[in-house]
């Protein structure tokens, strides 16, 4: 998550605007927020599903969400979403060249393995998958899966134990399933996978500036009173 530093006294200021239990459910669910795994959708078509998969991160406390648009543009149906766009940091790879790649090497640069989610044949199980490392689990479009690139440039695979009939699961629905088990297990570890106090006041600065109407102007009215 990209960290910028905060302005301490707007930061009071905009307390002022968020009733007390608020701002305490904020650092509540902020100590339960985890950078060490993120999601990665790969030419996600379908809104309800890329939005079931924002919604699923708020709610298991993975707050990055990184959207690759090769062929598709993410849409969010906020419906579906249920709000949970405004509690999750988003960042879309949409320019001309290989969004793919680009993501990928964002995310290596910050220590991310890519693991790819695949029947593949050298696909690890979801109970066997080693959650220690910092990993970025990559979801593919709902007809074909991940890319070519993808798989080609993964550092491995992963595919949840089924044993019907079916051979696949809708994407928003496997991405809850693998999410909350990682998470979980994540939690019960002793691994070091909350966020920084910096990410924290960050994101709780965020937080605040979504839940205050005209928030633009009270920023404005803010830096104009100092002067």
């Amino acid at each position: 998550m990209f960290v910028y530093m905060i302005d301490k006294k707007l930061l009071n200021h905009f307390e002022g605007y968020i009733t007390d239990k608020r701002k305490a459910l904020f650092k509540k669910v902020i100590a339960q927020r985890t950078n060490h795994f993120t999601a990665v959708l790969e030419d996600i078509c379908q809104p309800h599903n890329a939005s079931a998969v924002l919604r699923t991160c708020d709610i298991f406390g993975v707050q990055e969400l990184h959207t690759v648009e090769n062929k598709y543009i993410n849409r969010v149906s906020k419906y579906v979403a249920k709000g949970s766009q405004k509690w999750i940091t988003s960042k879309r790879y949409k320019s001309d060249a290989n969004n793919t790649q680009i993501c990928f090497e964002d995310l290596r640069d910050k220590g991310y393995q890519i693991i790819a989610t695949s029947p593949h044949e050298n696909s690890c199980l979801l109970q066997d998958f080693d959650i220690s490392k910092k990993t970025a689990f990559v979801f593919g479009e709902e007809a074909e899966g991940v890319s070519d690139y993808t798989k080609e440039n993964a550092d491995g695979f992963l595919k949840i134990p089924m044993v019907g009939f079916t051979e696949s699961l809708n994407i928003s629905v496997a991405a809850a399933i693998i999410l909350q088990d990682v998470t979980t297990k994540l939690r019960n570890s002793t691994l070091d996978w909350k966020l920084s106090e910096e990410e924290k006041e960050a994101l709780y600065f965020n937080w605040l500036k979504n839940s205050i109407k005209n928030v633009d102007k009270i920023e404005d009215d803010f830096y104009k009173s100092d002067f």
